[in-house]
């Protein structure tokens, strides 16, 4: 996989048990690349540990003033330098690729995994924890992943060289075969305390991005409530408590690079000492010390390595757990499409619930609790939290449809819908049936103000679906960001459109209308609808009630008013006292409340002038 490829295909399915276990699966799925770099690395350290050896000859070649050693000692040492430089350039080209092209797969498993998951994933994850893994801890774990082809490579070759001085000089060769194990396992002492630093340092990292997260997601409740300061000092002591261990993770990697710095300078000394005492004595020639030397001064360069590969595994292992952890999520109820795709059709029922939405109609579901009720709505797309029956659309269980297929036949819009960056016709620009045109829908959301704020605050833009939106629509009110969500959900024009409280941010009288325009743009479609709002529930076909997380009833919202107390108590928001006292009243009055007027109550007198003033 070349970096002009991607994105992959098909990114594969992860070995998510562990971060261990995530970091082998990667290199395994890379092996033709690691291969490649390793292959360049191999040319690049053979190269440079072979300069020595042309040194060697070179210098014993102008001792025993031979000038056709010297001659080939000179071709020997350009021969090696082209090699250095054509291997240092591809193994260049070949890590970055493997690191880049190891991000990407990474960062496409974590967006197919919320796209599978949908609003669950924030729900079992921290958002913020989630933007951690995919913007940090990948660059972490394609370091890793790149970086082990080459310190194989390394390690390689100060296995080949310490072998080759062996046999060249054992005399000198026996005290670097000694000394280089010592060098290159002389740090791992160090590692377990540097890596559980390190450990803190990125858990107290992806904790500041997550609170950073969700203040910046909340500001416009904070400023409204003063509470700038408090989460300001908050995200001050966790930055705070970052540089604390990021400085204590420094000093310990700072040691081991002091040792990685001193040790060799010992094994050189050493060398020479030894060396030097060799050729007084007539054991070995000068050019052999001077090869000898030369050849452990550059195996300081491999030998980085070493370090390079314990500080990548030390900083990737809990970029990597964490990203195990996010992909290791799976959905409560998914059989991974049984069934043959296709969009039914029908009926959509609720087994758990009893709720049934009949096809084409506007169903309005009233729940006292906010919570179950979009629970509800989720389990209804298809999104359940927990395992339990699948929702039936037409007879055909949801969880058994391919997930395209399902999302395709069943569209949930949840109570806080985002809004992404983008024009106003990218945000639009969804796939959708074709049958509802933007503008329609624009209209029935009743979008109207919301167009002309975006034009005003969009330079140079004369027509509003050129008009910007910023990041989550932070430059609109609640009741605008809704109707453009709103909006945003009709032009796709699914089989079954669920809609969690649609208008709770709007008022009255563009509620009233947004009503009479969802129902008549979405005429011969199941539309179902989450909300207590008495403007909406009087546009419905029919009114589901639920309680305790069954239907308890179902009718006319008028009906049920006049009918059902813990239905009213919901829709008018009364008190459980005030409930009993209407009803007791009502017991006494011949099943009438004193106040009403002989035609009905005086909410529904009430619902019918905003209705007419609309």
């Amino acid at each position: 996989m070349q970096i002009h490829d991607l994105p992959y295909p098909d990114p594969g399915v992860p070995d998510a048990r562990s971060g261990p276990r995530f970091l082998w699966w990667l290199f395994r799925n890379q092996l033709d690349g690691q291969l490649k770099s390793l292959a360049w690395g191999l040319l690049h350290f053979a190269s440079v540990a072979s300069l020595p050896f042309c040194v060697g000859v070179a210098v014993q070649a102008a001792v025993d003033r031979s000038g056709g050693r010297l001659a080939l000692a000179g071709g020997l040492m350009a021969l090696a330098c082209v090699g250095n430089a054509v291997g240092d350039t591809f193994l260049h080209r070949s890590a970055v690729t493997n690191w880049i092209t190891a991000a990407a797969r990474v960062q496409q498993l974590l967006g197919r995994k919320a796209a599978v998951l949908g609003s669950a994933l924030t729900r079992r994850v921290a958002a913020g924890e989630v933007v951690a893994v995919s913007t940090g801890d990948v660059e972490k774990i394609g370091w890793f992943v790149e970086a082990l082809s080459r310190f194989t490579a390394a390690a390689v070759t100060i296995v080949v060289v310490t072998v080759g001085l062996l046999v060249y000089q054992p005399a000198l060769g026996v005290v670097v075969a000694v000394g280089l194990p010592v060098l290159a396992l002389a740090v791992l002492p160090l590692l377990p305390r540097a890596t559980r630093r390190a450990d803190v340092q990125r858990e107290k990292a992806g904790r500041a991005t997550e609170l950073a997260s969700d203040t910046v997601a909340g500001l416009r409740v904070l400023r409204g409530i003063g509470g700038e300061d408090l989460f300001l000092d908050r995200y001050r002591r966790a930055s705070q408590e970052v540089r604390h261990a990021a400085v204590r993770s420094a000093r310990m990697w700072s040691l081991i690079a002091a040792v990685q710095v001193l040790l060799p300078g010992l094994l050189l000394i050493t060398v020479v000492w030894h060396g030097v005492r060799l050729a007084r004595d007539g054991r070995i020639d000068v050019g052999e010390l001077v090869t000898v030397y030369s050849s452990v001064m550059l195996l300081t360069y491999p030998l980085r390595h070493f370090e390079e590969i314990a500080m990548a595994y030390s900083f990737s292992r809990p970029s990597a757990r964490r990203a195990a952890r996010v992909l290791s999520l799976e959905r409560a109820m998914d059989t991974a499409g049984t069934r043959a795709a296709e969009t039914p059709a029908g009926d959509l029922y609720d087994p758990r619930t009893g709720l049934c939405a009949p096809s084409g109609s506007l169903t309005a579901v009233v729940c006292g609790d906010p919570d179950a009720a979009g629970r509800l709505a989720e389990r209804l797309g298809g999104h359940a939290a927990q395992e339990g029956t699948s929702v039936l659309l037409g007879g055909v269980p949801l969880d058994e449809l391919p997930l395209d297929s399902a999302r395709t036949a069943v569209l949930v819009q949840d109570k806080d819908p985002v809004l992404l960056s983008g024009t106003l016709r990218e945000l639009l620009d969804v796939p959708a049936s074709g049958s509802v045109d933007p503008g329609a829908a624009l209209e029935a959301a009743q979008c109207q103000d919301v167009l002309a704020a975006l034009v005003q605050g969009s330079l140079g833009a004369e027509d509003p679906m050129d008009a910007r939106i910023t990041e989550r629509g932070r430059s609109l009110s609640g009741g605008q960001r809704q109707r453009l969500a709103l909006a945003r959900s009709l032009v796709t024009d699914p089989e079954v459109l669920v809609l969690d409280e649609p208008t709770s941010a709007v008022d009255s009288h563009t509620e009233a209308r947004i009503a009479q325009g969802v129902r008549g743009l979405r005429s011969g479609r199941t539309t179902v609808v989450f909300t207590s709002s008495p403007l909406l529930l009087d546009r419905a076909d029919r009114v589901v009630f639920l309680h305790e997380g069954t239907v308890v009833a179902v009718g006319g919202h008028r009906e049920l008013v006049r009918t059902e107390p813990r239905y009213r108590a919901v829709v008018t928001r009364e008190t459980e006292e005030e409930t009993a006292s209407s009803a007791a009243l009502r017991a006494g009055n011949g099943g009438r409340h004193p106040d009403e007027v002989p035609d009905g109550l005086r909410e529904l007198e009430t619902l019918e002038e905003i209705e007419e003033t609309a």
